[in-house]
């Protein structure tokens, strides 16, 4: 039976990326509200220990957990540290990302390896290892899980002046049709909210929010709009749901030229 008011009701998470304002600090919240434990991980422990204790200060329980995705064992202690905390984890969700936050905007042909290493790196490289600590979680519990990664439109579409993170979030689609297709059978489901333009400290575009011509909504995303998807995702409000790539852009994919 599913709980309609709060879906996540007795689920523990962990969010990668989720301790800072913006999408990761909107979806910690959307989880507490829905009834998820959440471990808060973030590069920076202050980050973490303020969103947590946002969290707790609200009635729920939360963790926080400091450390690098680029570090090799980050994603293992991040998922070890849950599993001790909370007895178990039920969903991760992945948010780092982005290119313009690591390495410049330039045409394909000016990216340096290391820039487009780096970029790379944080939108898909750190996420195949946070996926494989979570399904191997999973597997040792026997009662399956769900996987919600944060991506981008850009992975269905050209990524002018950056190449390297398009590519890395179509990828990141990918991962998650092959996730549902090898682990369906175990119970363990994984999709991506492809976001458009959202509204962030990371991503201010300098443009007012509310008054955007290109955008069939005619505004930028929020936070809150990708925090709905995942937490959609990631309960059983979704359970038939697995493999695909859920559009969080305001109707941008979907406007033609003569739109």
């Amino acid at each position: 039976m599913i709980n309609w008011t709060r879906p996540l009701d007795g689920r523990n998470a962990l969010v990668i990326g989720g301790g800072g304002d913006g999408i990761g600090r909107a979806i910690s919240r959307a989880f507490a509200a829905a009834g998820a434990a959440v471990a808060v991980a973030d590069i920076d422990p202050g980050r973490a220990e303020a969103a947590v204790a946002e969290l707790t200060g609200s009635g729920a329980r939360a963790l926080a957990l400091a450390g690098d995705v680029r570090s090799r064992s980050a994603a293992d202690e991040f998922v070890g540290a849950t599993v001790a905390e909370f007895g178990r984890l039920d969903t991760l969700v992945t948010v780092v990302g982005g290119q313009v936050a690591f390495v410049p905007a330039v045409r394909l042909h000016e990216m340096s390896d290391d820039d487009w290493d780096l970029a790379y790196e944080m939108n898909l490289g750190y996420v195949a290892r946070a996926v494989r600590a979570a399904i191997r979680a999973f597997l040792a519990q026997g009662q399956g899980g769900s996987i919600v990664s944060v991506g981008s439109v850009t992975g269905t579409m050209a990524a002018p002046m950056q190449a390297s993170y398009g590519a890395a979030k179509a990828g990141l689609v990918s991962l998650a049709k092959t996730v549902a297709a090898e682990y369906a059978a175990d119970g363990i489901r994984m999709n991506v909210v492809a976001c458009g333009a959202i509204s962030t400290a990371v991503a201010n575009t300098g443009q007012a929010a509310d008054d955007v011509p290109e955008i069939p909504l005619r505004r930028l995303g929020v936070p809150d709009d990708a925090a709905a998807a995942a937490v959609y995702l990631a309960s059983p409000l979704s359970s038939y749901v697995t493999g695909q790539s859920l559009g969080v852009d305001g109707g941008v994919t979907v406007r033609g030229p003569f739109s």
